[in-house]
């Protein structure tokens, strides 16, 4: 009779140091979370027409510059975005930079509250031939959802070149959608980062470049 409860307490134990061991993970994942926060600053009022590069470029002399993500306000002419230093020291150099001229406004230099939430790896290109589909791919935001697919790329084609594939992401429950657009030539997916700020329907677009190629989707299976 003794057995099974020798067993019921090592599994207690083991129970017990599989929690303790989750407890001391969270606490790490929390404290390099926190430390990563620390060395990110959010800047805001960044014009349209900034690129991702430029706005980094900025901040060269503040420390290494590890990651770069400008987002679309959808309420806004301006933009805002994150970015990620090496070093606490960088992120604390670069708050001086606050009320620089970048474009036509000046921009806002805080410290950041959330950490650069990463892309999903599976989604970043896998091959030298998906890196040259990124360079012909952007991504567009801000779509007026009473804008169809056919009105992105007639858009987009009329002004930058043909579009070798596309895809329309959003639901008619939100009030906007997104599209990553790949084009036949990278010289188009240039000039389409010129497009942000053009009004398609009711909305100004925002255009910026795709960190993520546009795959092809897999053949449904045949009902047969």
């Amino acid at each position: 009779m003794g057995s099974p409860m020798v067993g019921s307490v090592g599994s207690a134990r083991r129970n017990g140091y599989g929690q303790a061991k989750r407890r001391i993970n969270n606490r790490t994942n929390m404290a390099q979370r926190e430390e990563v926060i620390r060395r990110t600053i959010y800047v805001s009022d960044i014009d349209q027409l900034v690129t991702e590069e430029e706005l980094a470029a900025l901040f060269i002399n503040c420390g290494q510059v590890v990651d770069c993500r400008v987002c679309g306000d959808p309420n806004s002419v301006l933009r805002f975005a994150f970015i990620e230093f090496t070093d606490e020291e960088g992120a604390k150099a670069a708050l001086s930079l606050s009320g620089t001229m970048l474009g036509f406004y000046p921009v806002k230099v805080l410290p950041s509250k959330t950490a650069i939430a990463p892309v999903d790896p599976k989604f970043l290109p896998r091959s030298e031939d998906e890196r040259e589909m990124c360079s012909r791919t952007i991504y567009c935001t801000n779509i007026d959802k009473k804008v169809t697919q056919a009105d992105v790329k007639l858009f987009f084609e009329s002004i930058c070149g043909p579009v070798y594939r596309m895809r329309m992401l959003g639901d008619y429950h939100h009030s906007t959608r997104i599209s990553f657009v790949e084009f036949a030539r990278a010289e188009s997916a240039i000039a389409a980062l010129n497009c942000s700020g053009a009004v398609l329907g009711s909305l100004p677009l925002r255009v910026s470049p795709s960190k993520t190629p546009v795959r092809p989707r897999a053949p449904r299976p045949s009902m047969q």
